[in-house]
C-alpha cells in the first residue's frame, strides 16, 4: 500500500470515528434538549436530527486531515461548516406555520422581501461556497505565471456554484432512510480510490457515510438539512478540487438540471420505478410498517 493510499484509509477511519464520537457527545448533552432535535419521519416514527451535526463534525475533521494542501483544507472546512450551520438553522427554526418548499419557493419569498430560514440557507451556503472557492482557487498557473482576473473569477464562480449545487442536491435526496448517505458514499468512493487532490476529502466522506448508515437505515437518526447539506458541500468541494474546468462545468450543469427537474418530478417516484436504483435504495431499510417507537 502506498503512502497516499494509507493516508486515505486513515482519513476514512478518523472521519468515521470522529462522527461517531460527536454523535455520542451530542446525545449525552443535546443543545437545547433532546426534544428540540426530535422529528417525525415519513412513516410517523420519532427520529433524531443529531446525526446531522455529528456527520458535519466528521466531515470537518476529514477536510483537515485528508486535504492535500492547506488551501484545500481551509476551503473544505469553510464549505462544510457553512452548509452544516445554515442547514441546522433551517432544521431547528423553520416556520412550520408557513412551509415554503423548494429552491424556487425560497427564492420567490426573498424576491418579495420575506426571509425564510430556507432563504437564509440558500444565501448562506452560496456565500460560504464562494469564499471556499476563492480560498481554493490558485491565482497562478502551473507554470508560475499570474492568471488573468477574469479567468480566476470564472473558476471561483463555477467552483462555488458546484459546492452550493451539490449541497442542495444531496439534501433533495434525503427523503428516505439511508438514501443520501448511500448516494454520497458511492459517489465519493471512486474519487477516494483515484488518488487526486480531492481524494482525502472523498475518503472522509466515505467514512462518515458508513458511520451513519446503520442508525439512518434503522430510523433512529436522520441527517436533516444540517447533515445532508454538509455532505453535499464536502462532496462538491472534493470534486471541484480535482476536476478540470470542462468536467466541473459539466457536473455543475448536471446538478443544476437535476435541481430544476426536482421542482416538477419526484426523485422518490423515479427511484421506485427504476430497476436497480429501487433495490439499492431499499437495501438495508426497515420494512414499511410503523412501530411508533420514540427516538433514543
Amino acid at each position: 500500500m502506498s503512502i497516499g493510499s494509507a493516508r486515505r484509509v486513515t482519513t476514512t477511519m478518523i472521519a468515521a470515528t470522529a462522527s461517531r464520537a460527536a454523535r455520542g457527545l451530542l446525545d449525552a448533552e443535546p443543545p437545547g434538549g433532546q426534544r428540540r432535535w426530535t422529528r417525525t419521519n415519513h412513516r410517523g416514527d420519532s427520529v433524531s436530527l443529531l446525526a446531522g451535526p455529528a456527520a458535519a463534525a466528521g466531515l470537518i475533521v476529514a477536510g483537515v486531515v485528508g486535504a492535500a494542501s492547506l488551501r484545500g483544507a481551509v476551503a473544505t472546512t469553510i464549505a462544510t461548516a457553512t452548509a452544516a450551520a445554515f442547514g441546522v438553522i433551517d432544521d431547528l427554526d423553520e416556520d412550520t406555520a408557513e412551509r415554503t418548499k423548494g429552491l424556487r419557493g425560497h427564492l420567490g419569498a426573498l424576491a418579495h422581501g420575506r426571509v425564510t430560514t430556507g432563504g437564509m440557507k440558500v444565501l448562506g451556503i452560496g456565500a460560504g461556497s464562494l469564499v471556499a472557492a476563492a480560498v481554493a482557487t490558485e491565482t497562478r498557473a502551473t507554470d508560475g505565471s499570474r492568471r488573468s482576473a477574469a479567468g480566476w473569477l470564472f473558476d471561483v464562480a463555477t467552483f462555488g456554484a458546484l459546492i452550493a449545487a451539490s449541497a442542495n442536491l444531496v439534501n433533495l435526496l434525503d427523503l428516505r432512510p439511508g438514501r443520501a448517505l448511500k448516494a454520497t458514499g458511492l459517489a465519493a468512493a471512486p474519487m477516494a480510490l483515484a488518488g487526486g487532490r480531492g481524494a482525502g476529502v472523498a475518503a472522509g466522506i466515505v467514512g462518515v457515510s458508513v458511520a451513519g448508515l446503520e442508525s439512518d437505515l434503522d430510523e433512529r437518526d436522520m441527517l436533516g438539512d444540517g447533515g445532508a447539506n454538509a455532505l453535499g458541500a464536502a462532496l462538491g468541494a472534493a470534486v471541484a478540487l480535482d476536476a478540470p474546468r470542462p468536467v466541473r462545468l459539466a457536473l455543475l450543469a448536471g446538478a443544476i438540471g437535476l435541481t430544476l427537474v426536482s421542482e416538477k418530478v419526484s426523485f422518490t417516484e423515479v427511484i421506485a420505478s427504476t430497476p436497480g436504483l429501487r433495490e439499492l435504495d431499499a437495501w438495508g431499510r426497515r420494512p414499511a410498517v410503523s412501530t411508533g417507537r420514540p427516538a433514543t
